[in-house]
């Protein structure tokens, strides 16, 4: 039986030691590498063609770097020599070189050159090209893994809800780039992303643009989607006939797709938010940012994000000294605000 009950009006929370023992953090850990996670946009290939990808070493403990050559490829970044790192920062070129002994490859993986090596027996062989990772995008989104199930199917709750959204057109913009480490487990800033019962307490300004009444949240599989409805004058989309929700004023889409991934759709643009666990209670949380209309930039529910960061990094570290007390060990759940959470916590101990 799973220790989350499937009626949350009966279920409690998740026991205390999924945010304080390092042994349940190191199981929940593995499942990352099981999952998709956000690689890049392509607007990043406009200056660059190397693209290296730390974000997703800390969530797959695998060092990847995108290539564009004939098409886009997700290569290991790993020389096949003795293991040097290539890719260190983003580059324009036409081939991969490791700057410690001078291996080159192509940007499709294949090893094309290496000095002193002439009398090396059966050399090249397989073995010296770079190993090539999956690699999917969808509208302009470029995701990677391990081992992950179907993206699209992931994805089809978001795709009949935005898919009108020129995503596609997104500019990258390197200034909205944030990397912040917290004392908190990573599945307290899940559990407080998921859920808009904290806002009128924490987020005074964000509860003055949102409509706290119509703010709703709804759940399929693999995650979770929260709206948030603007207060009349407030920022909003301009909704197509074709969208799901045309006639509304909807501020913002707030996307989680498990373990760690947020997409927030603002009328601006989106902010993605990636959730990397470094231990127990430290995780690191990276901000990008990608801008479809500069004249909305500072304006609704995206117009402060720095603010609102500061002020949920605020409360969940407070939050991860508090569940490490002696003091606490489970909760309840607000049956009306916390669905997400209680779906969050289902999916996880289920893994």
């Amino acid at each position: 039986m799973s220790i989350i009950n499937p009626d949350i009006s009966k279920a409690e929370t998740l026991p205390s030691r999924f945010y304080t023992d390092g042994e349940t953090f190191e199981q929940l850990r593995k499942c990352f590498a099981s999952h998709w996670h956000f690689a890049a946009h392509v607007s990043e290939f406009e200056d660059n063609n190397v693209i290296p990808l730390p974000h997703l070493e800390g969530l797959m403990k695998e060092p990847l770097v995108l290539t564009k050559g004939d098409e886009v490829r997700c290569l290991s970044n790993v020389c096949t020599h003795r293991g040097m790192l290539i890719a260190n920062e983003k580059c324009n070129g036409s081939s991969l070189r490791c700057t410690y002994h001078g291996r080159t490859f192509a940007l499709d993986g294949c090893m094309k050159h290496m000095p002193e090596f002439e009398d090396v027996e059966n050399f090249p062989s397989s073995n010296d090209h770079l190993p090539i990772f999956p690699l999917a995008e969808w509208n302009g989104l470029l995701f990677s893994t391990l081992e992950g199930a179907n993206l699209e199917q992931l994805l089809e709750p978001i795709i009949e809800r935005i898919g009108w959204l020129p995503i596609s057109d997104f500019k990258y913009d390197s200034s909205r780039e944030r990397d912040w480490e917290i004392d908190a487990n990573w599945a307290l800033y899940v559990d407080n992303y998921l859920e808009g019962f904290h806002i009128p307490y924490v987020h005074e300004e964000l509860h003055g643009v949102l409509d706290y009444d119509d703010y709703l949240t709804e759940l399929f599989d693999g995650g979770v989607l929260q709206i948030g409805v603007a207060r009349e004058g407030e920022m909003s989309f301009d909704l197509p006939k074709s969208s799901p929700d045309y006639g509304q004023q909807i501020a913002a889409y707030y996307y989680w797709i498990f373990p760690g991934l947020m997409l927030n759709f603002y009328p601006w643009g989106l902010s993605v938010n990636i959730i990397s666990p470094i231990s127990v209670d430290k995780t690191r949380i990276i901000y990008r940012g990608y801008v479809w209309d500069e004249a909305k930039l500072g304006q609704g529910a995206g117009g402060d994000l720095d603010k609102v960061e500061m002020e949920d990094q605020f409360v969940v570290e407070a939050t991860q000294r508090g569940v490490s007390s002696s003091a606490y060990e489970r909760g309840r759940y607000s049956p009306t605000r916390e669905t997400g959470v209680h779906h969050f916590h289902r999916i996880m101990t289920s893994q």
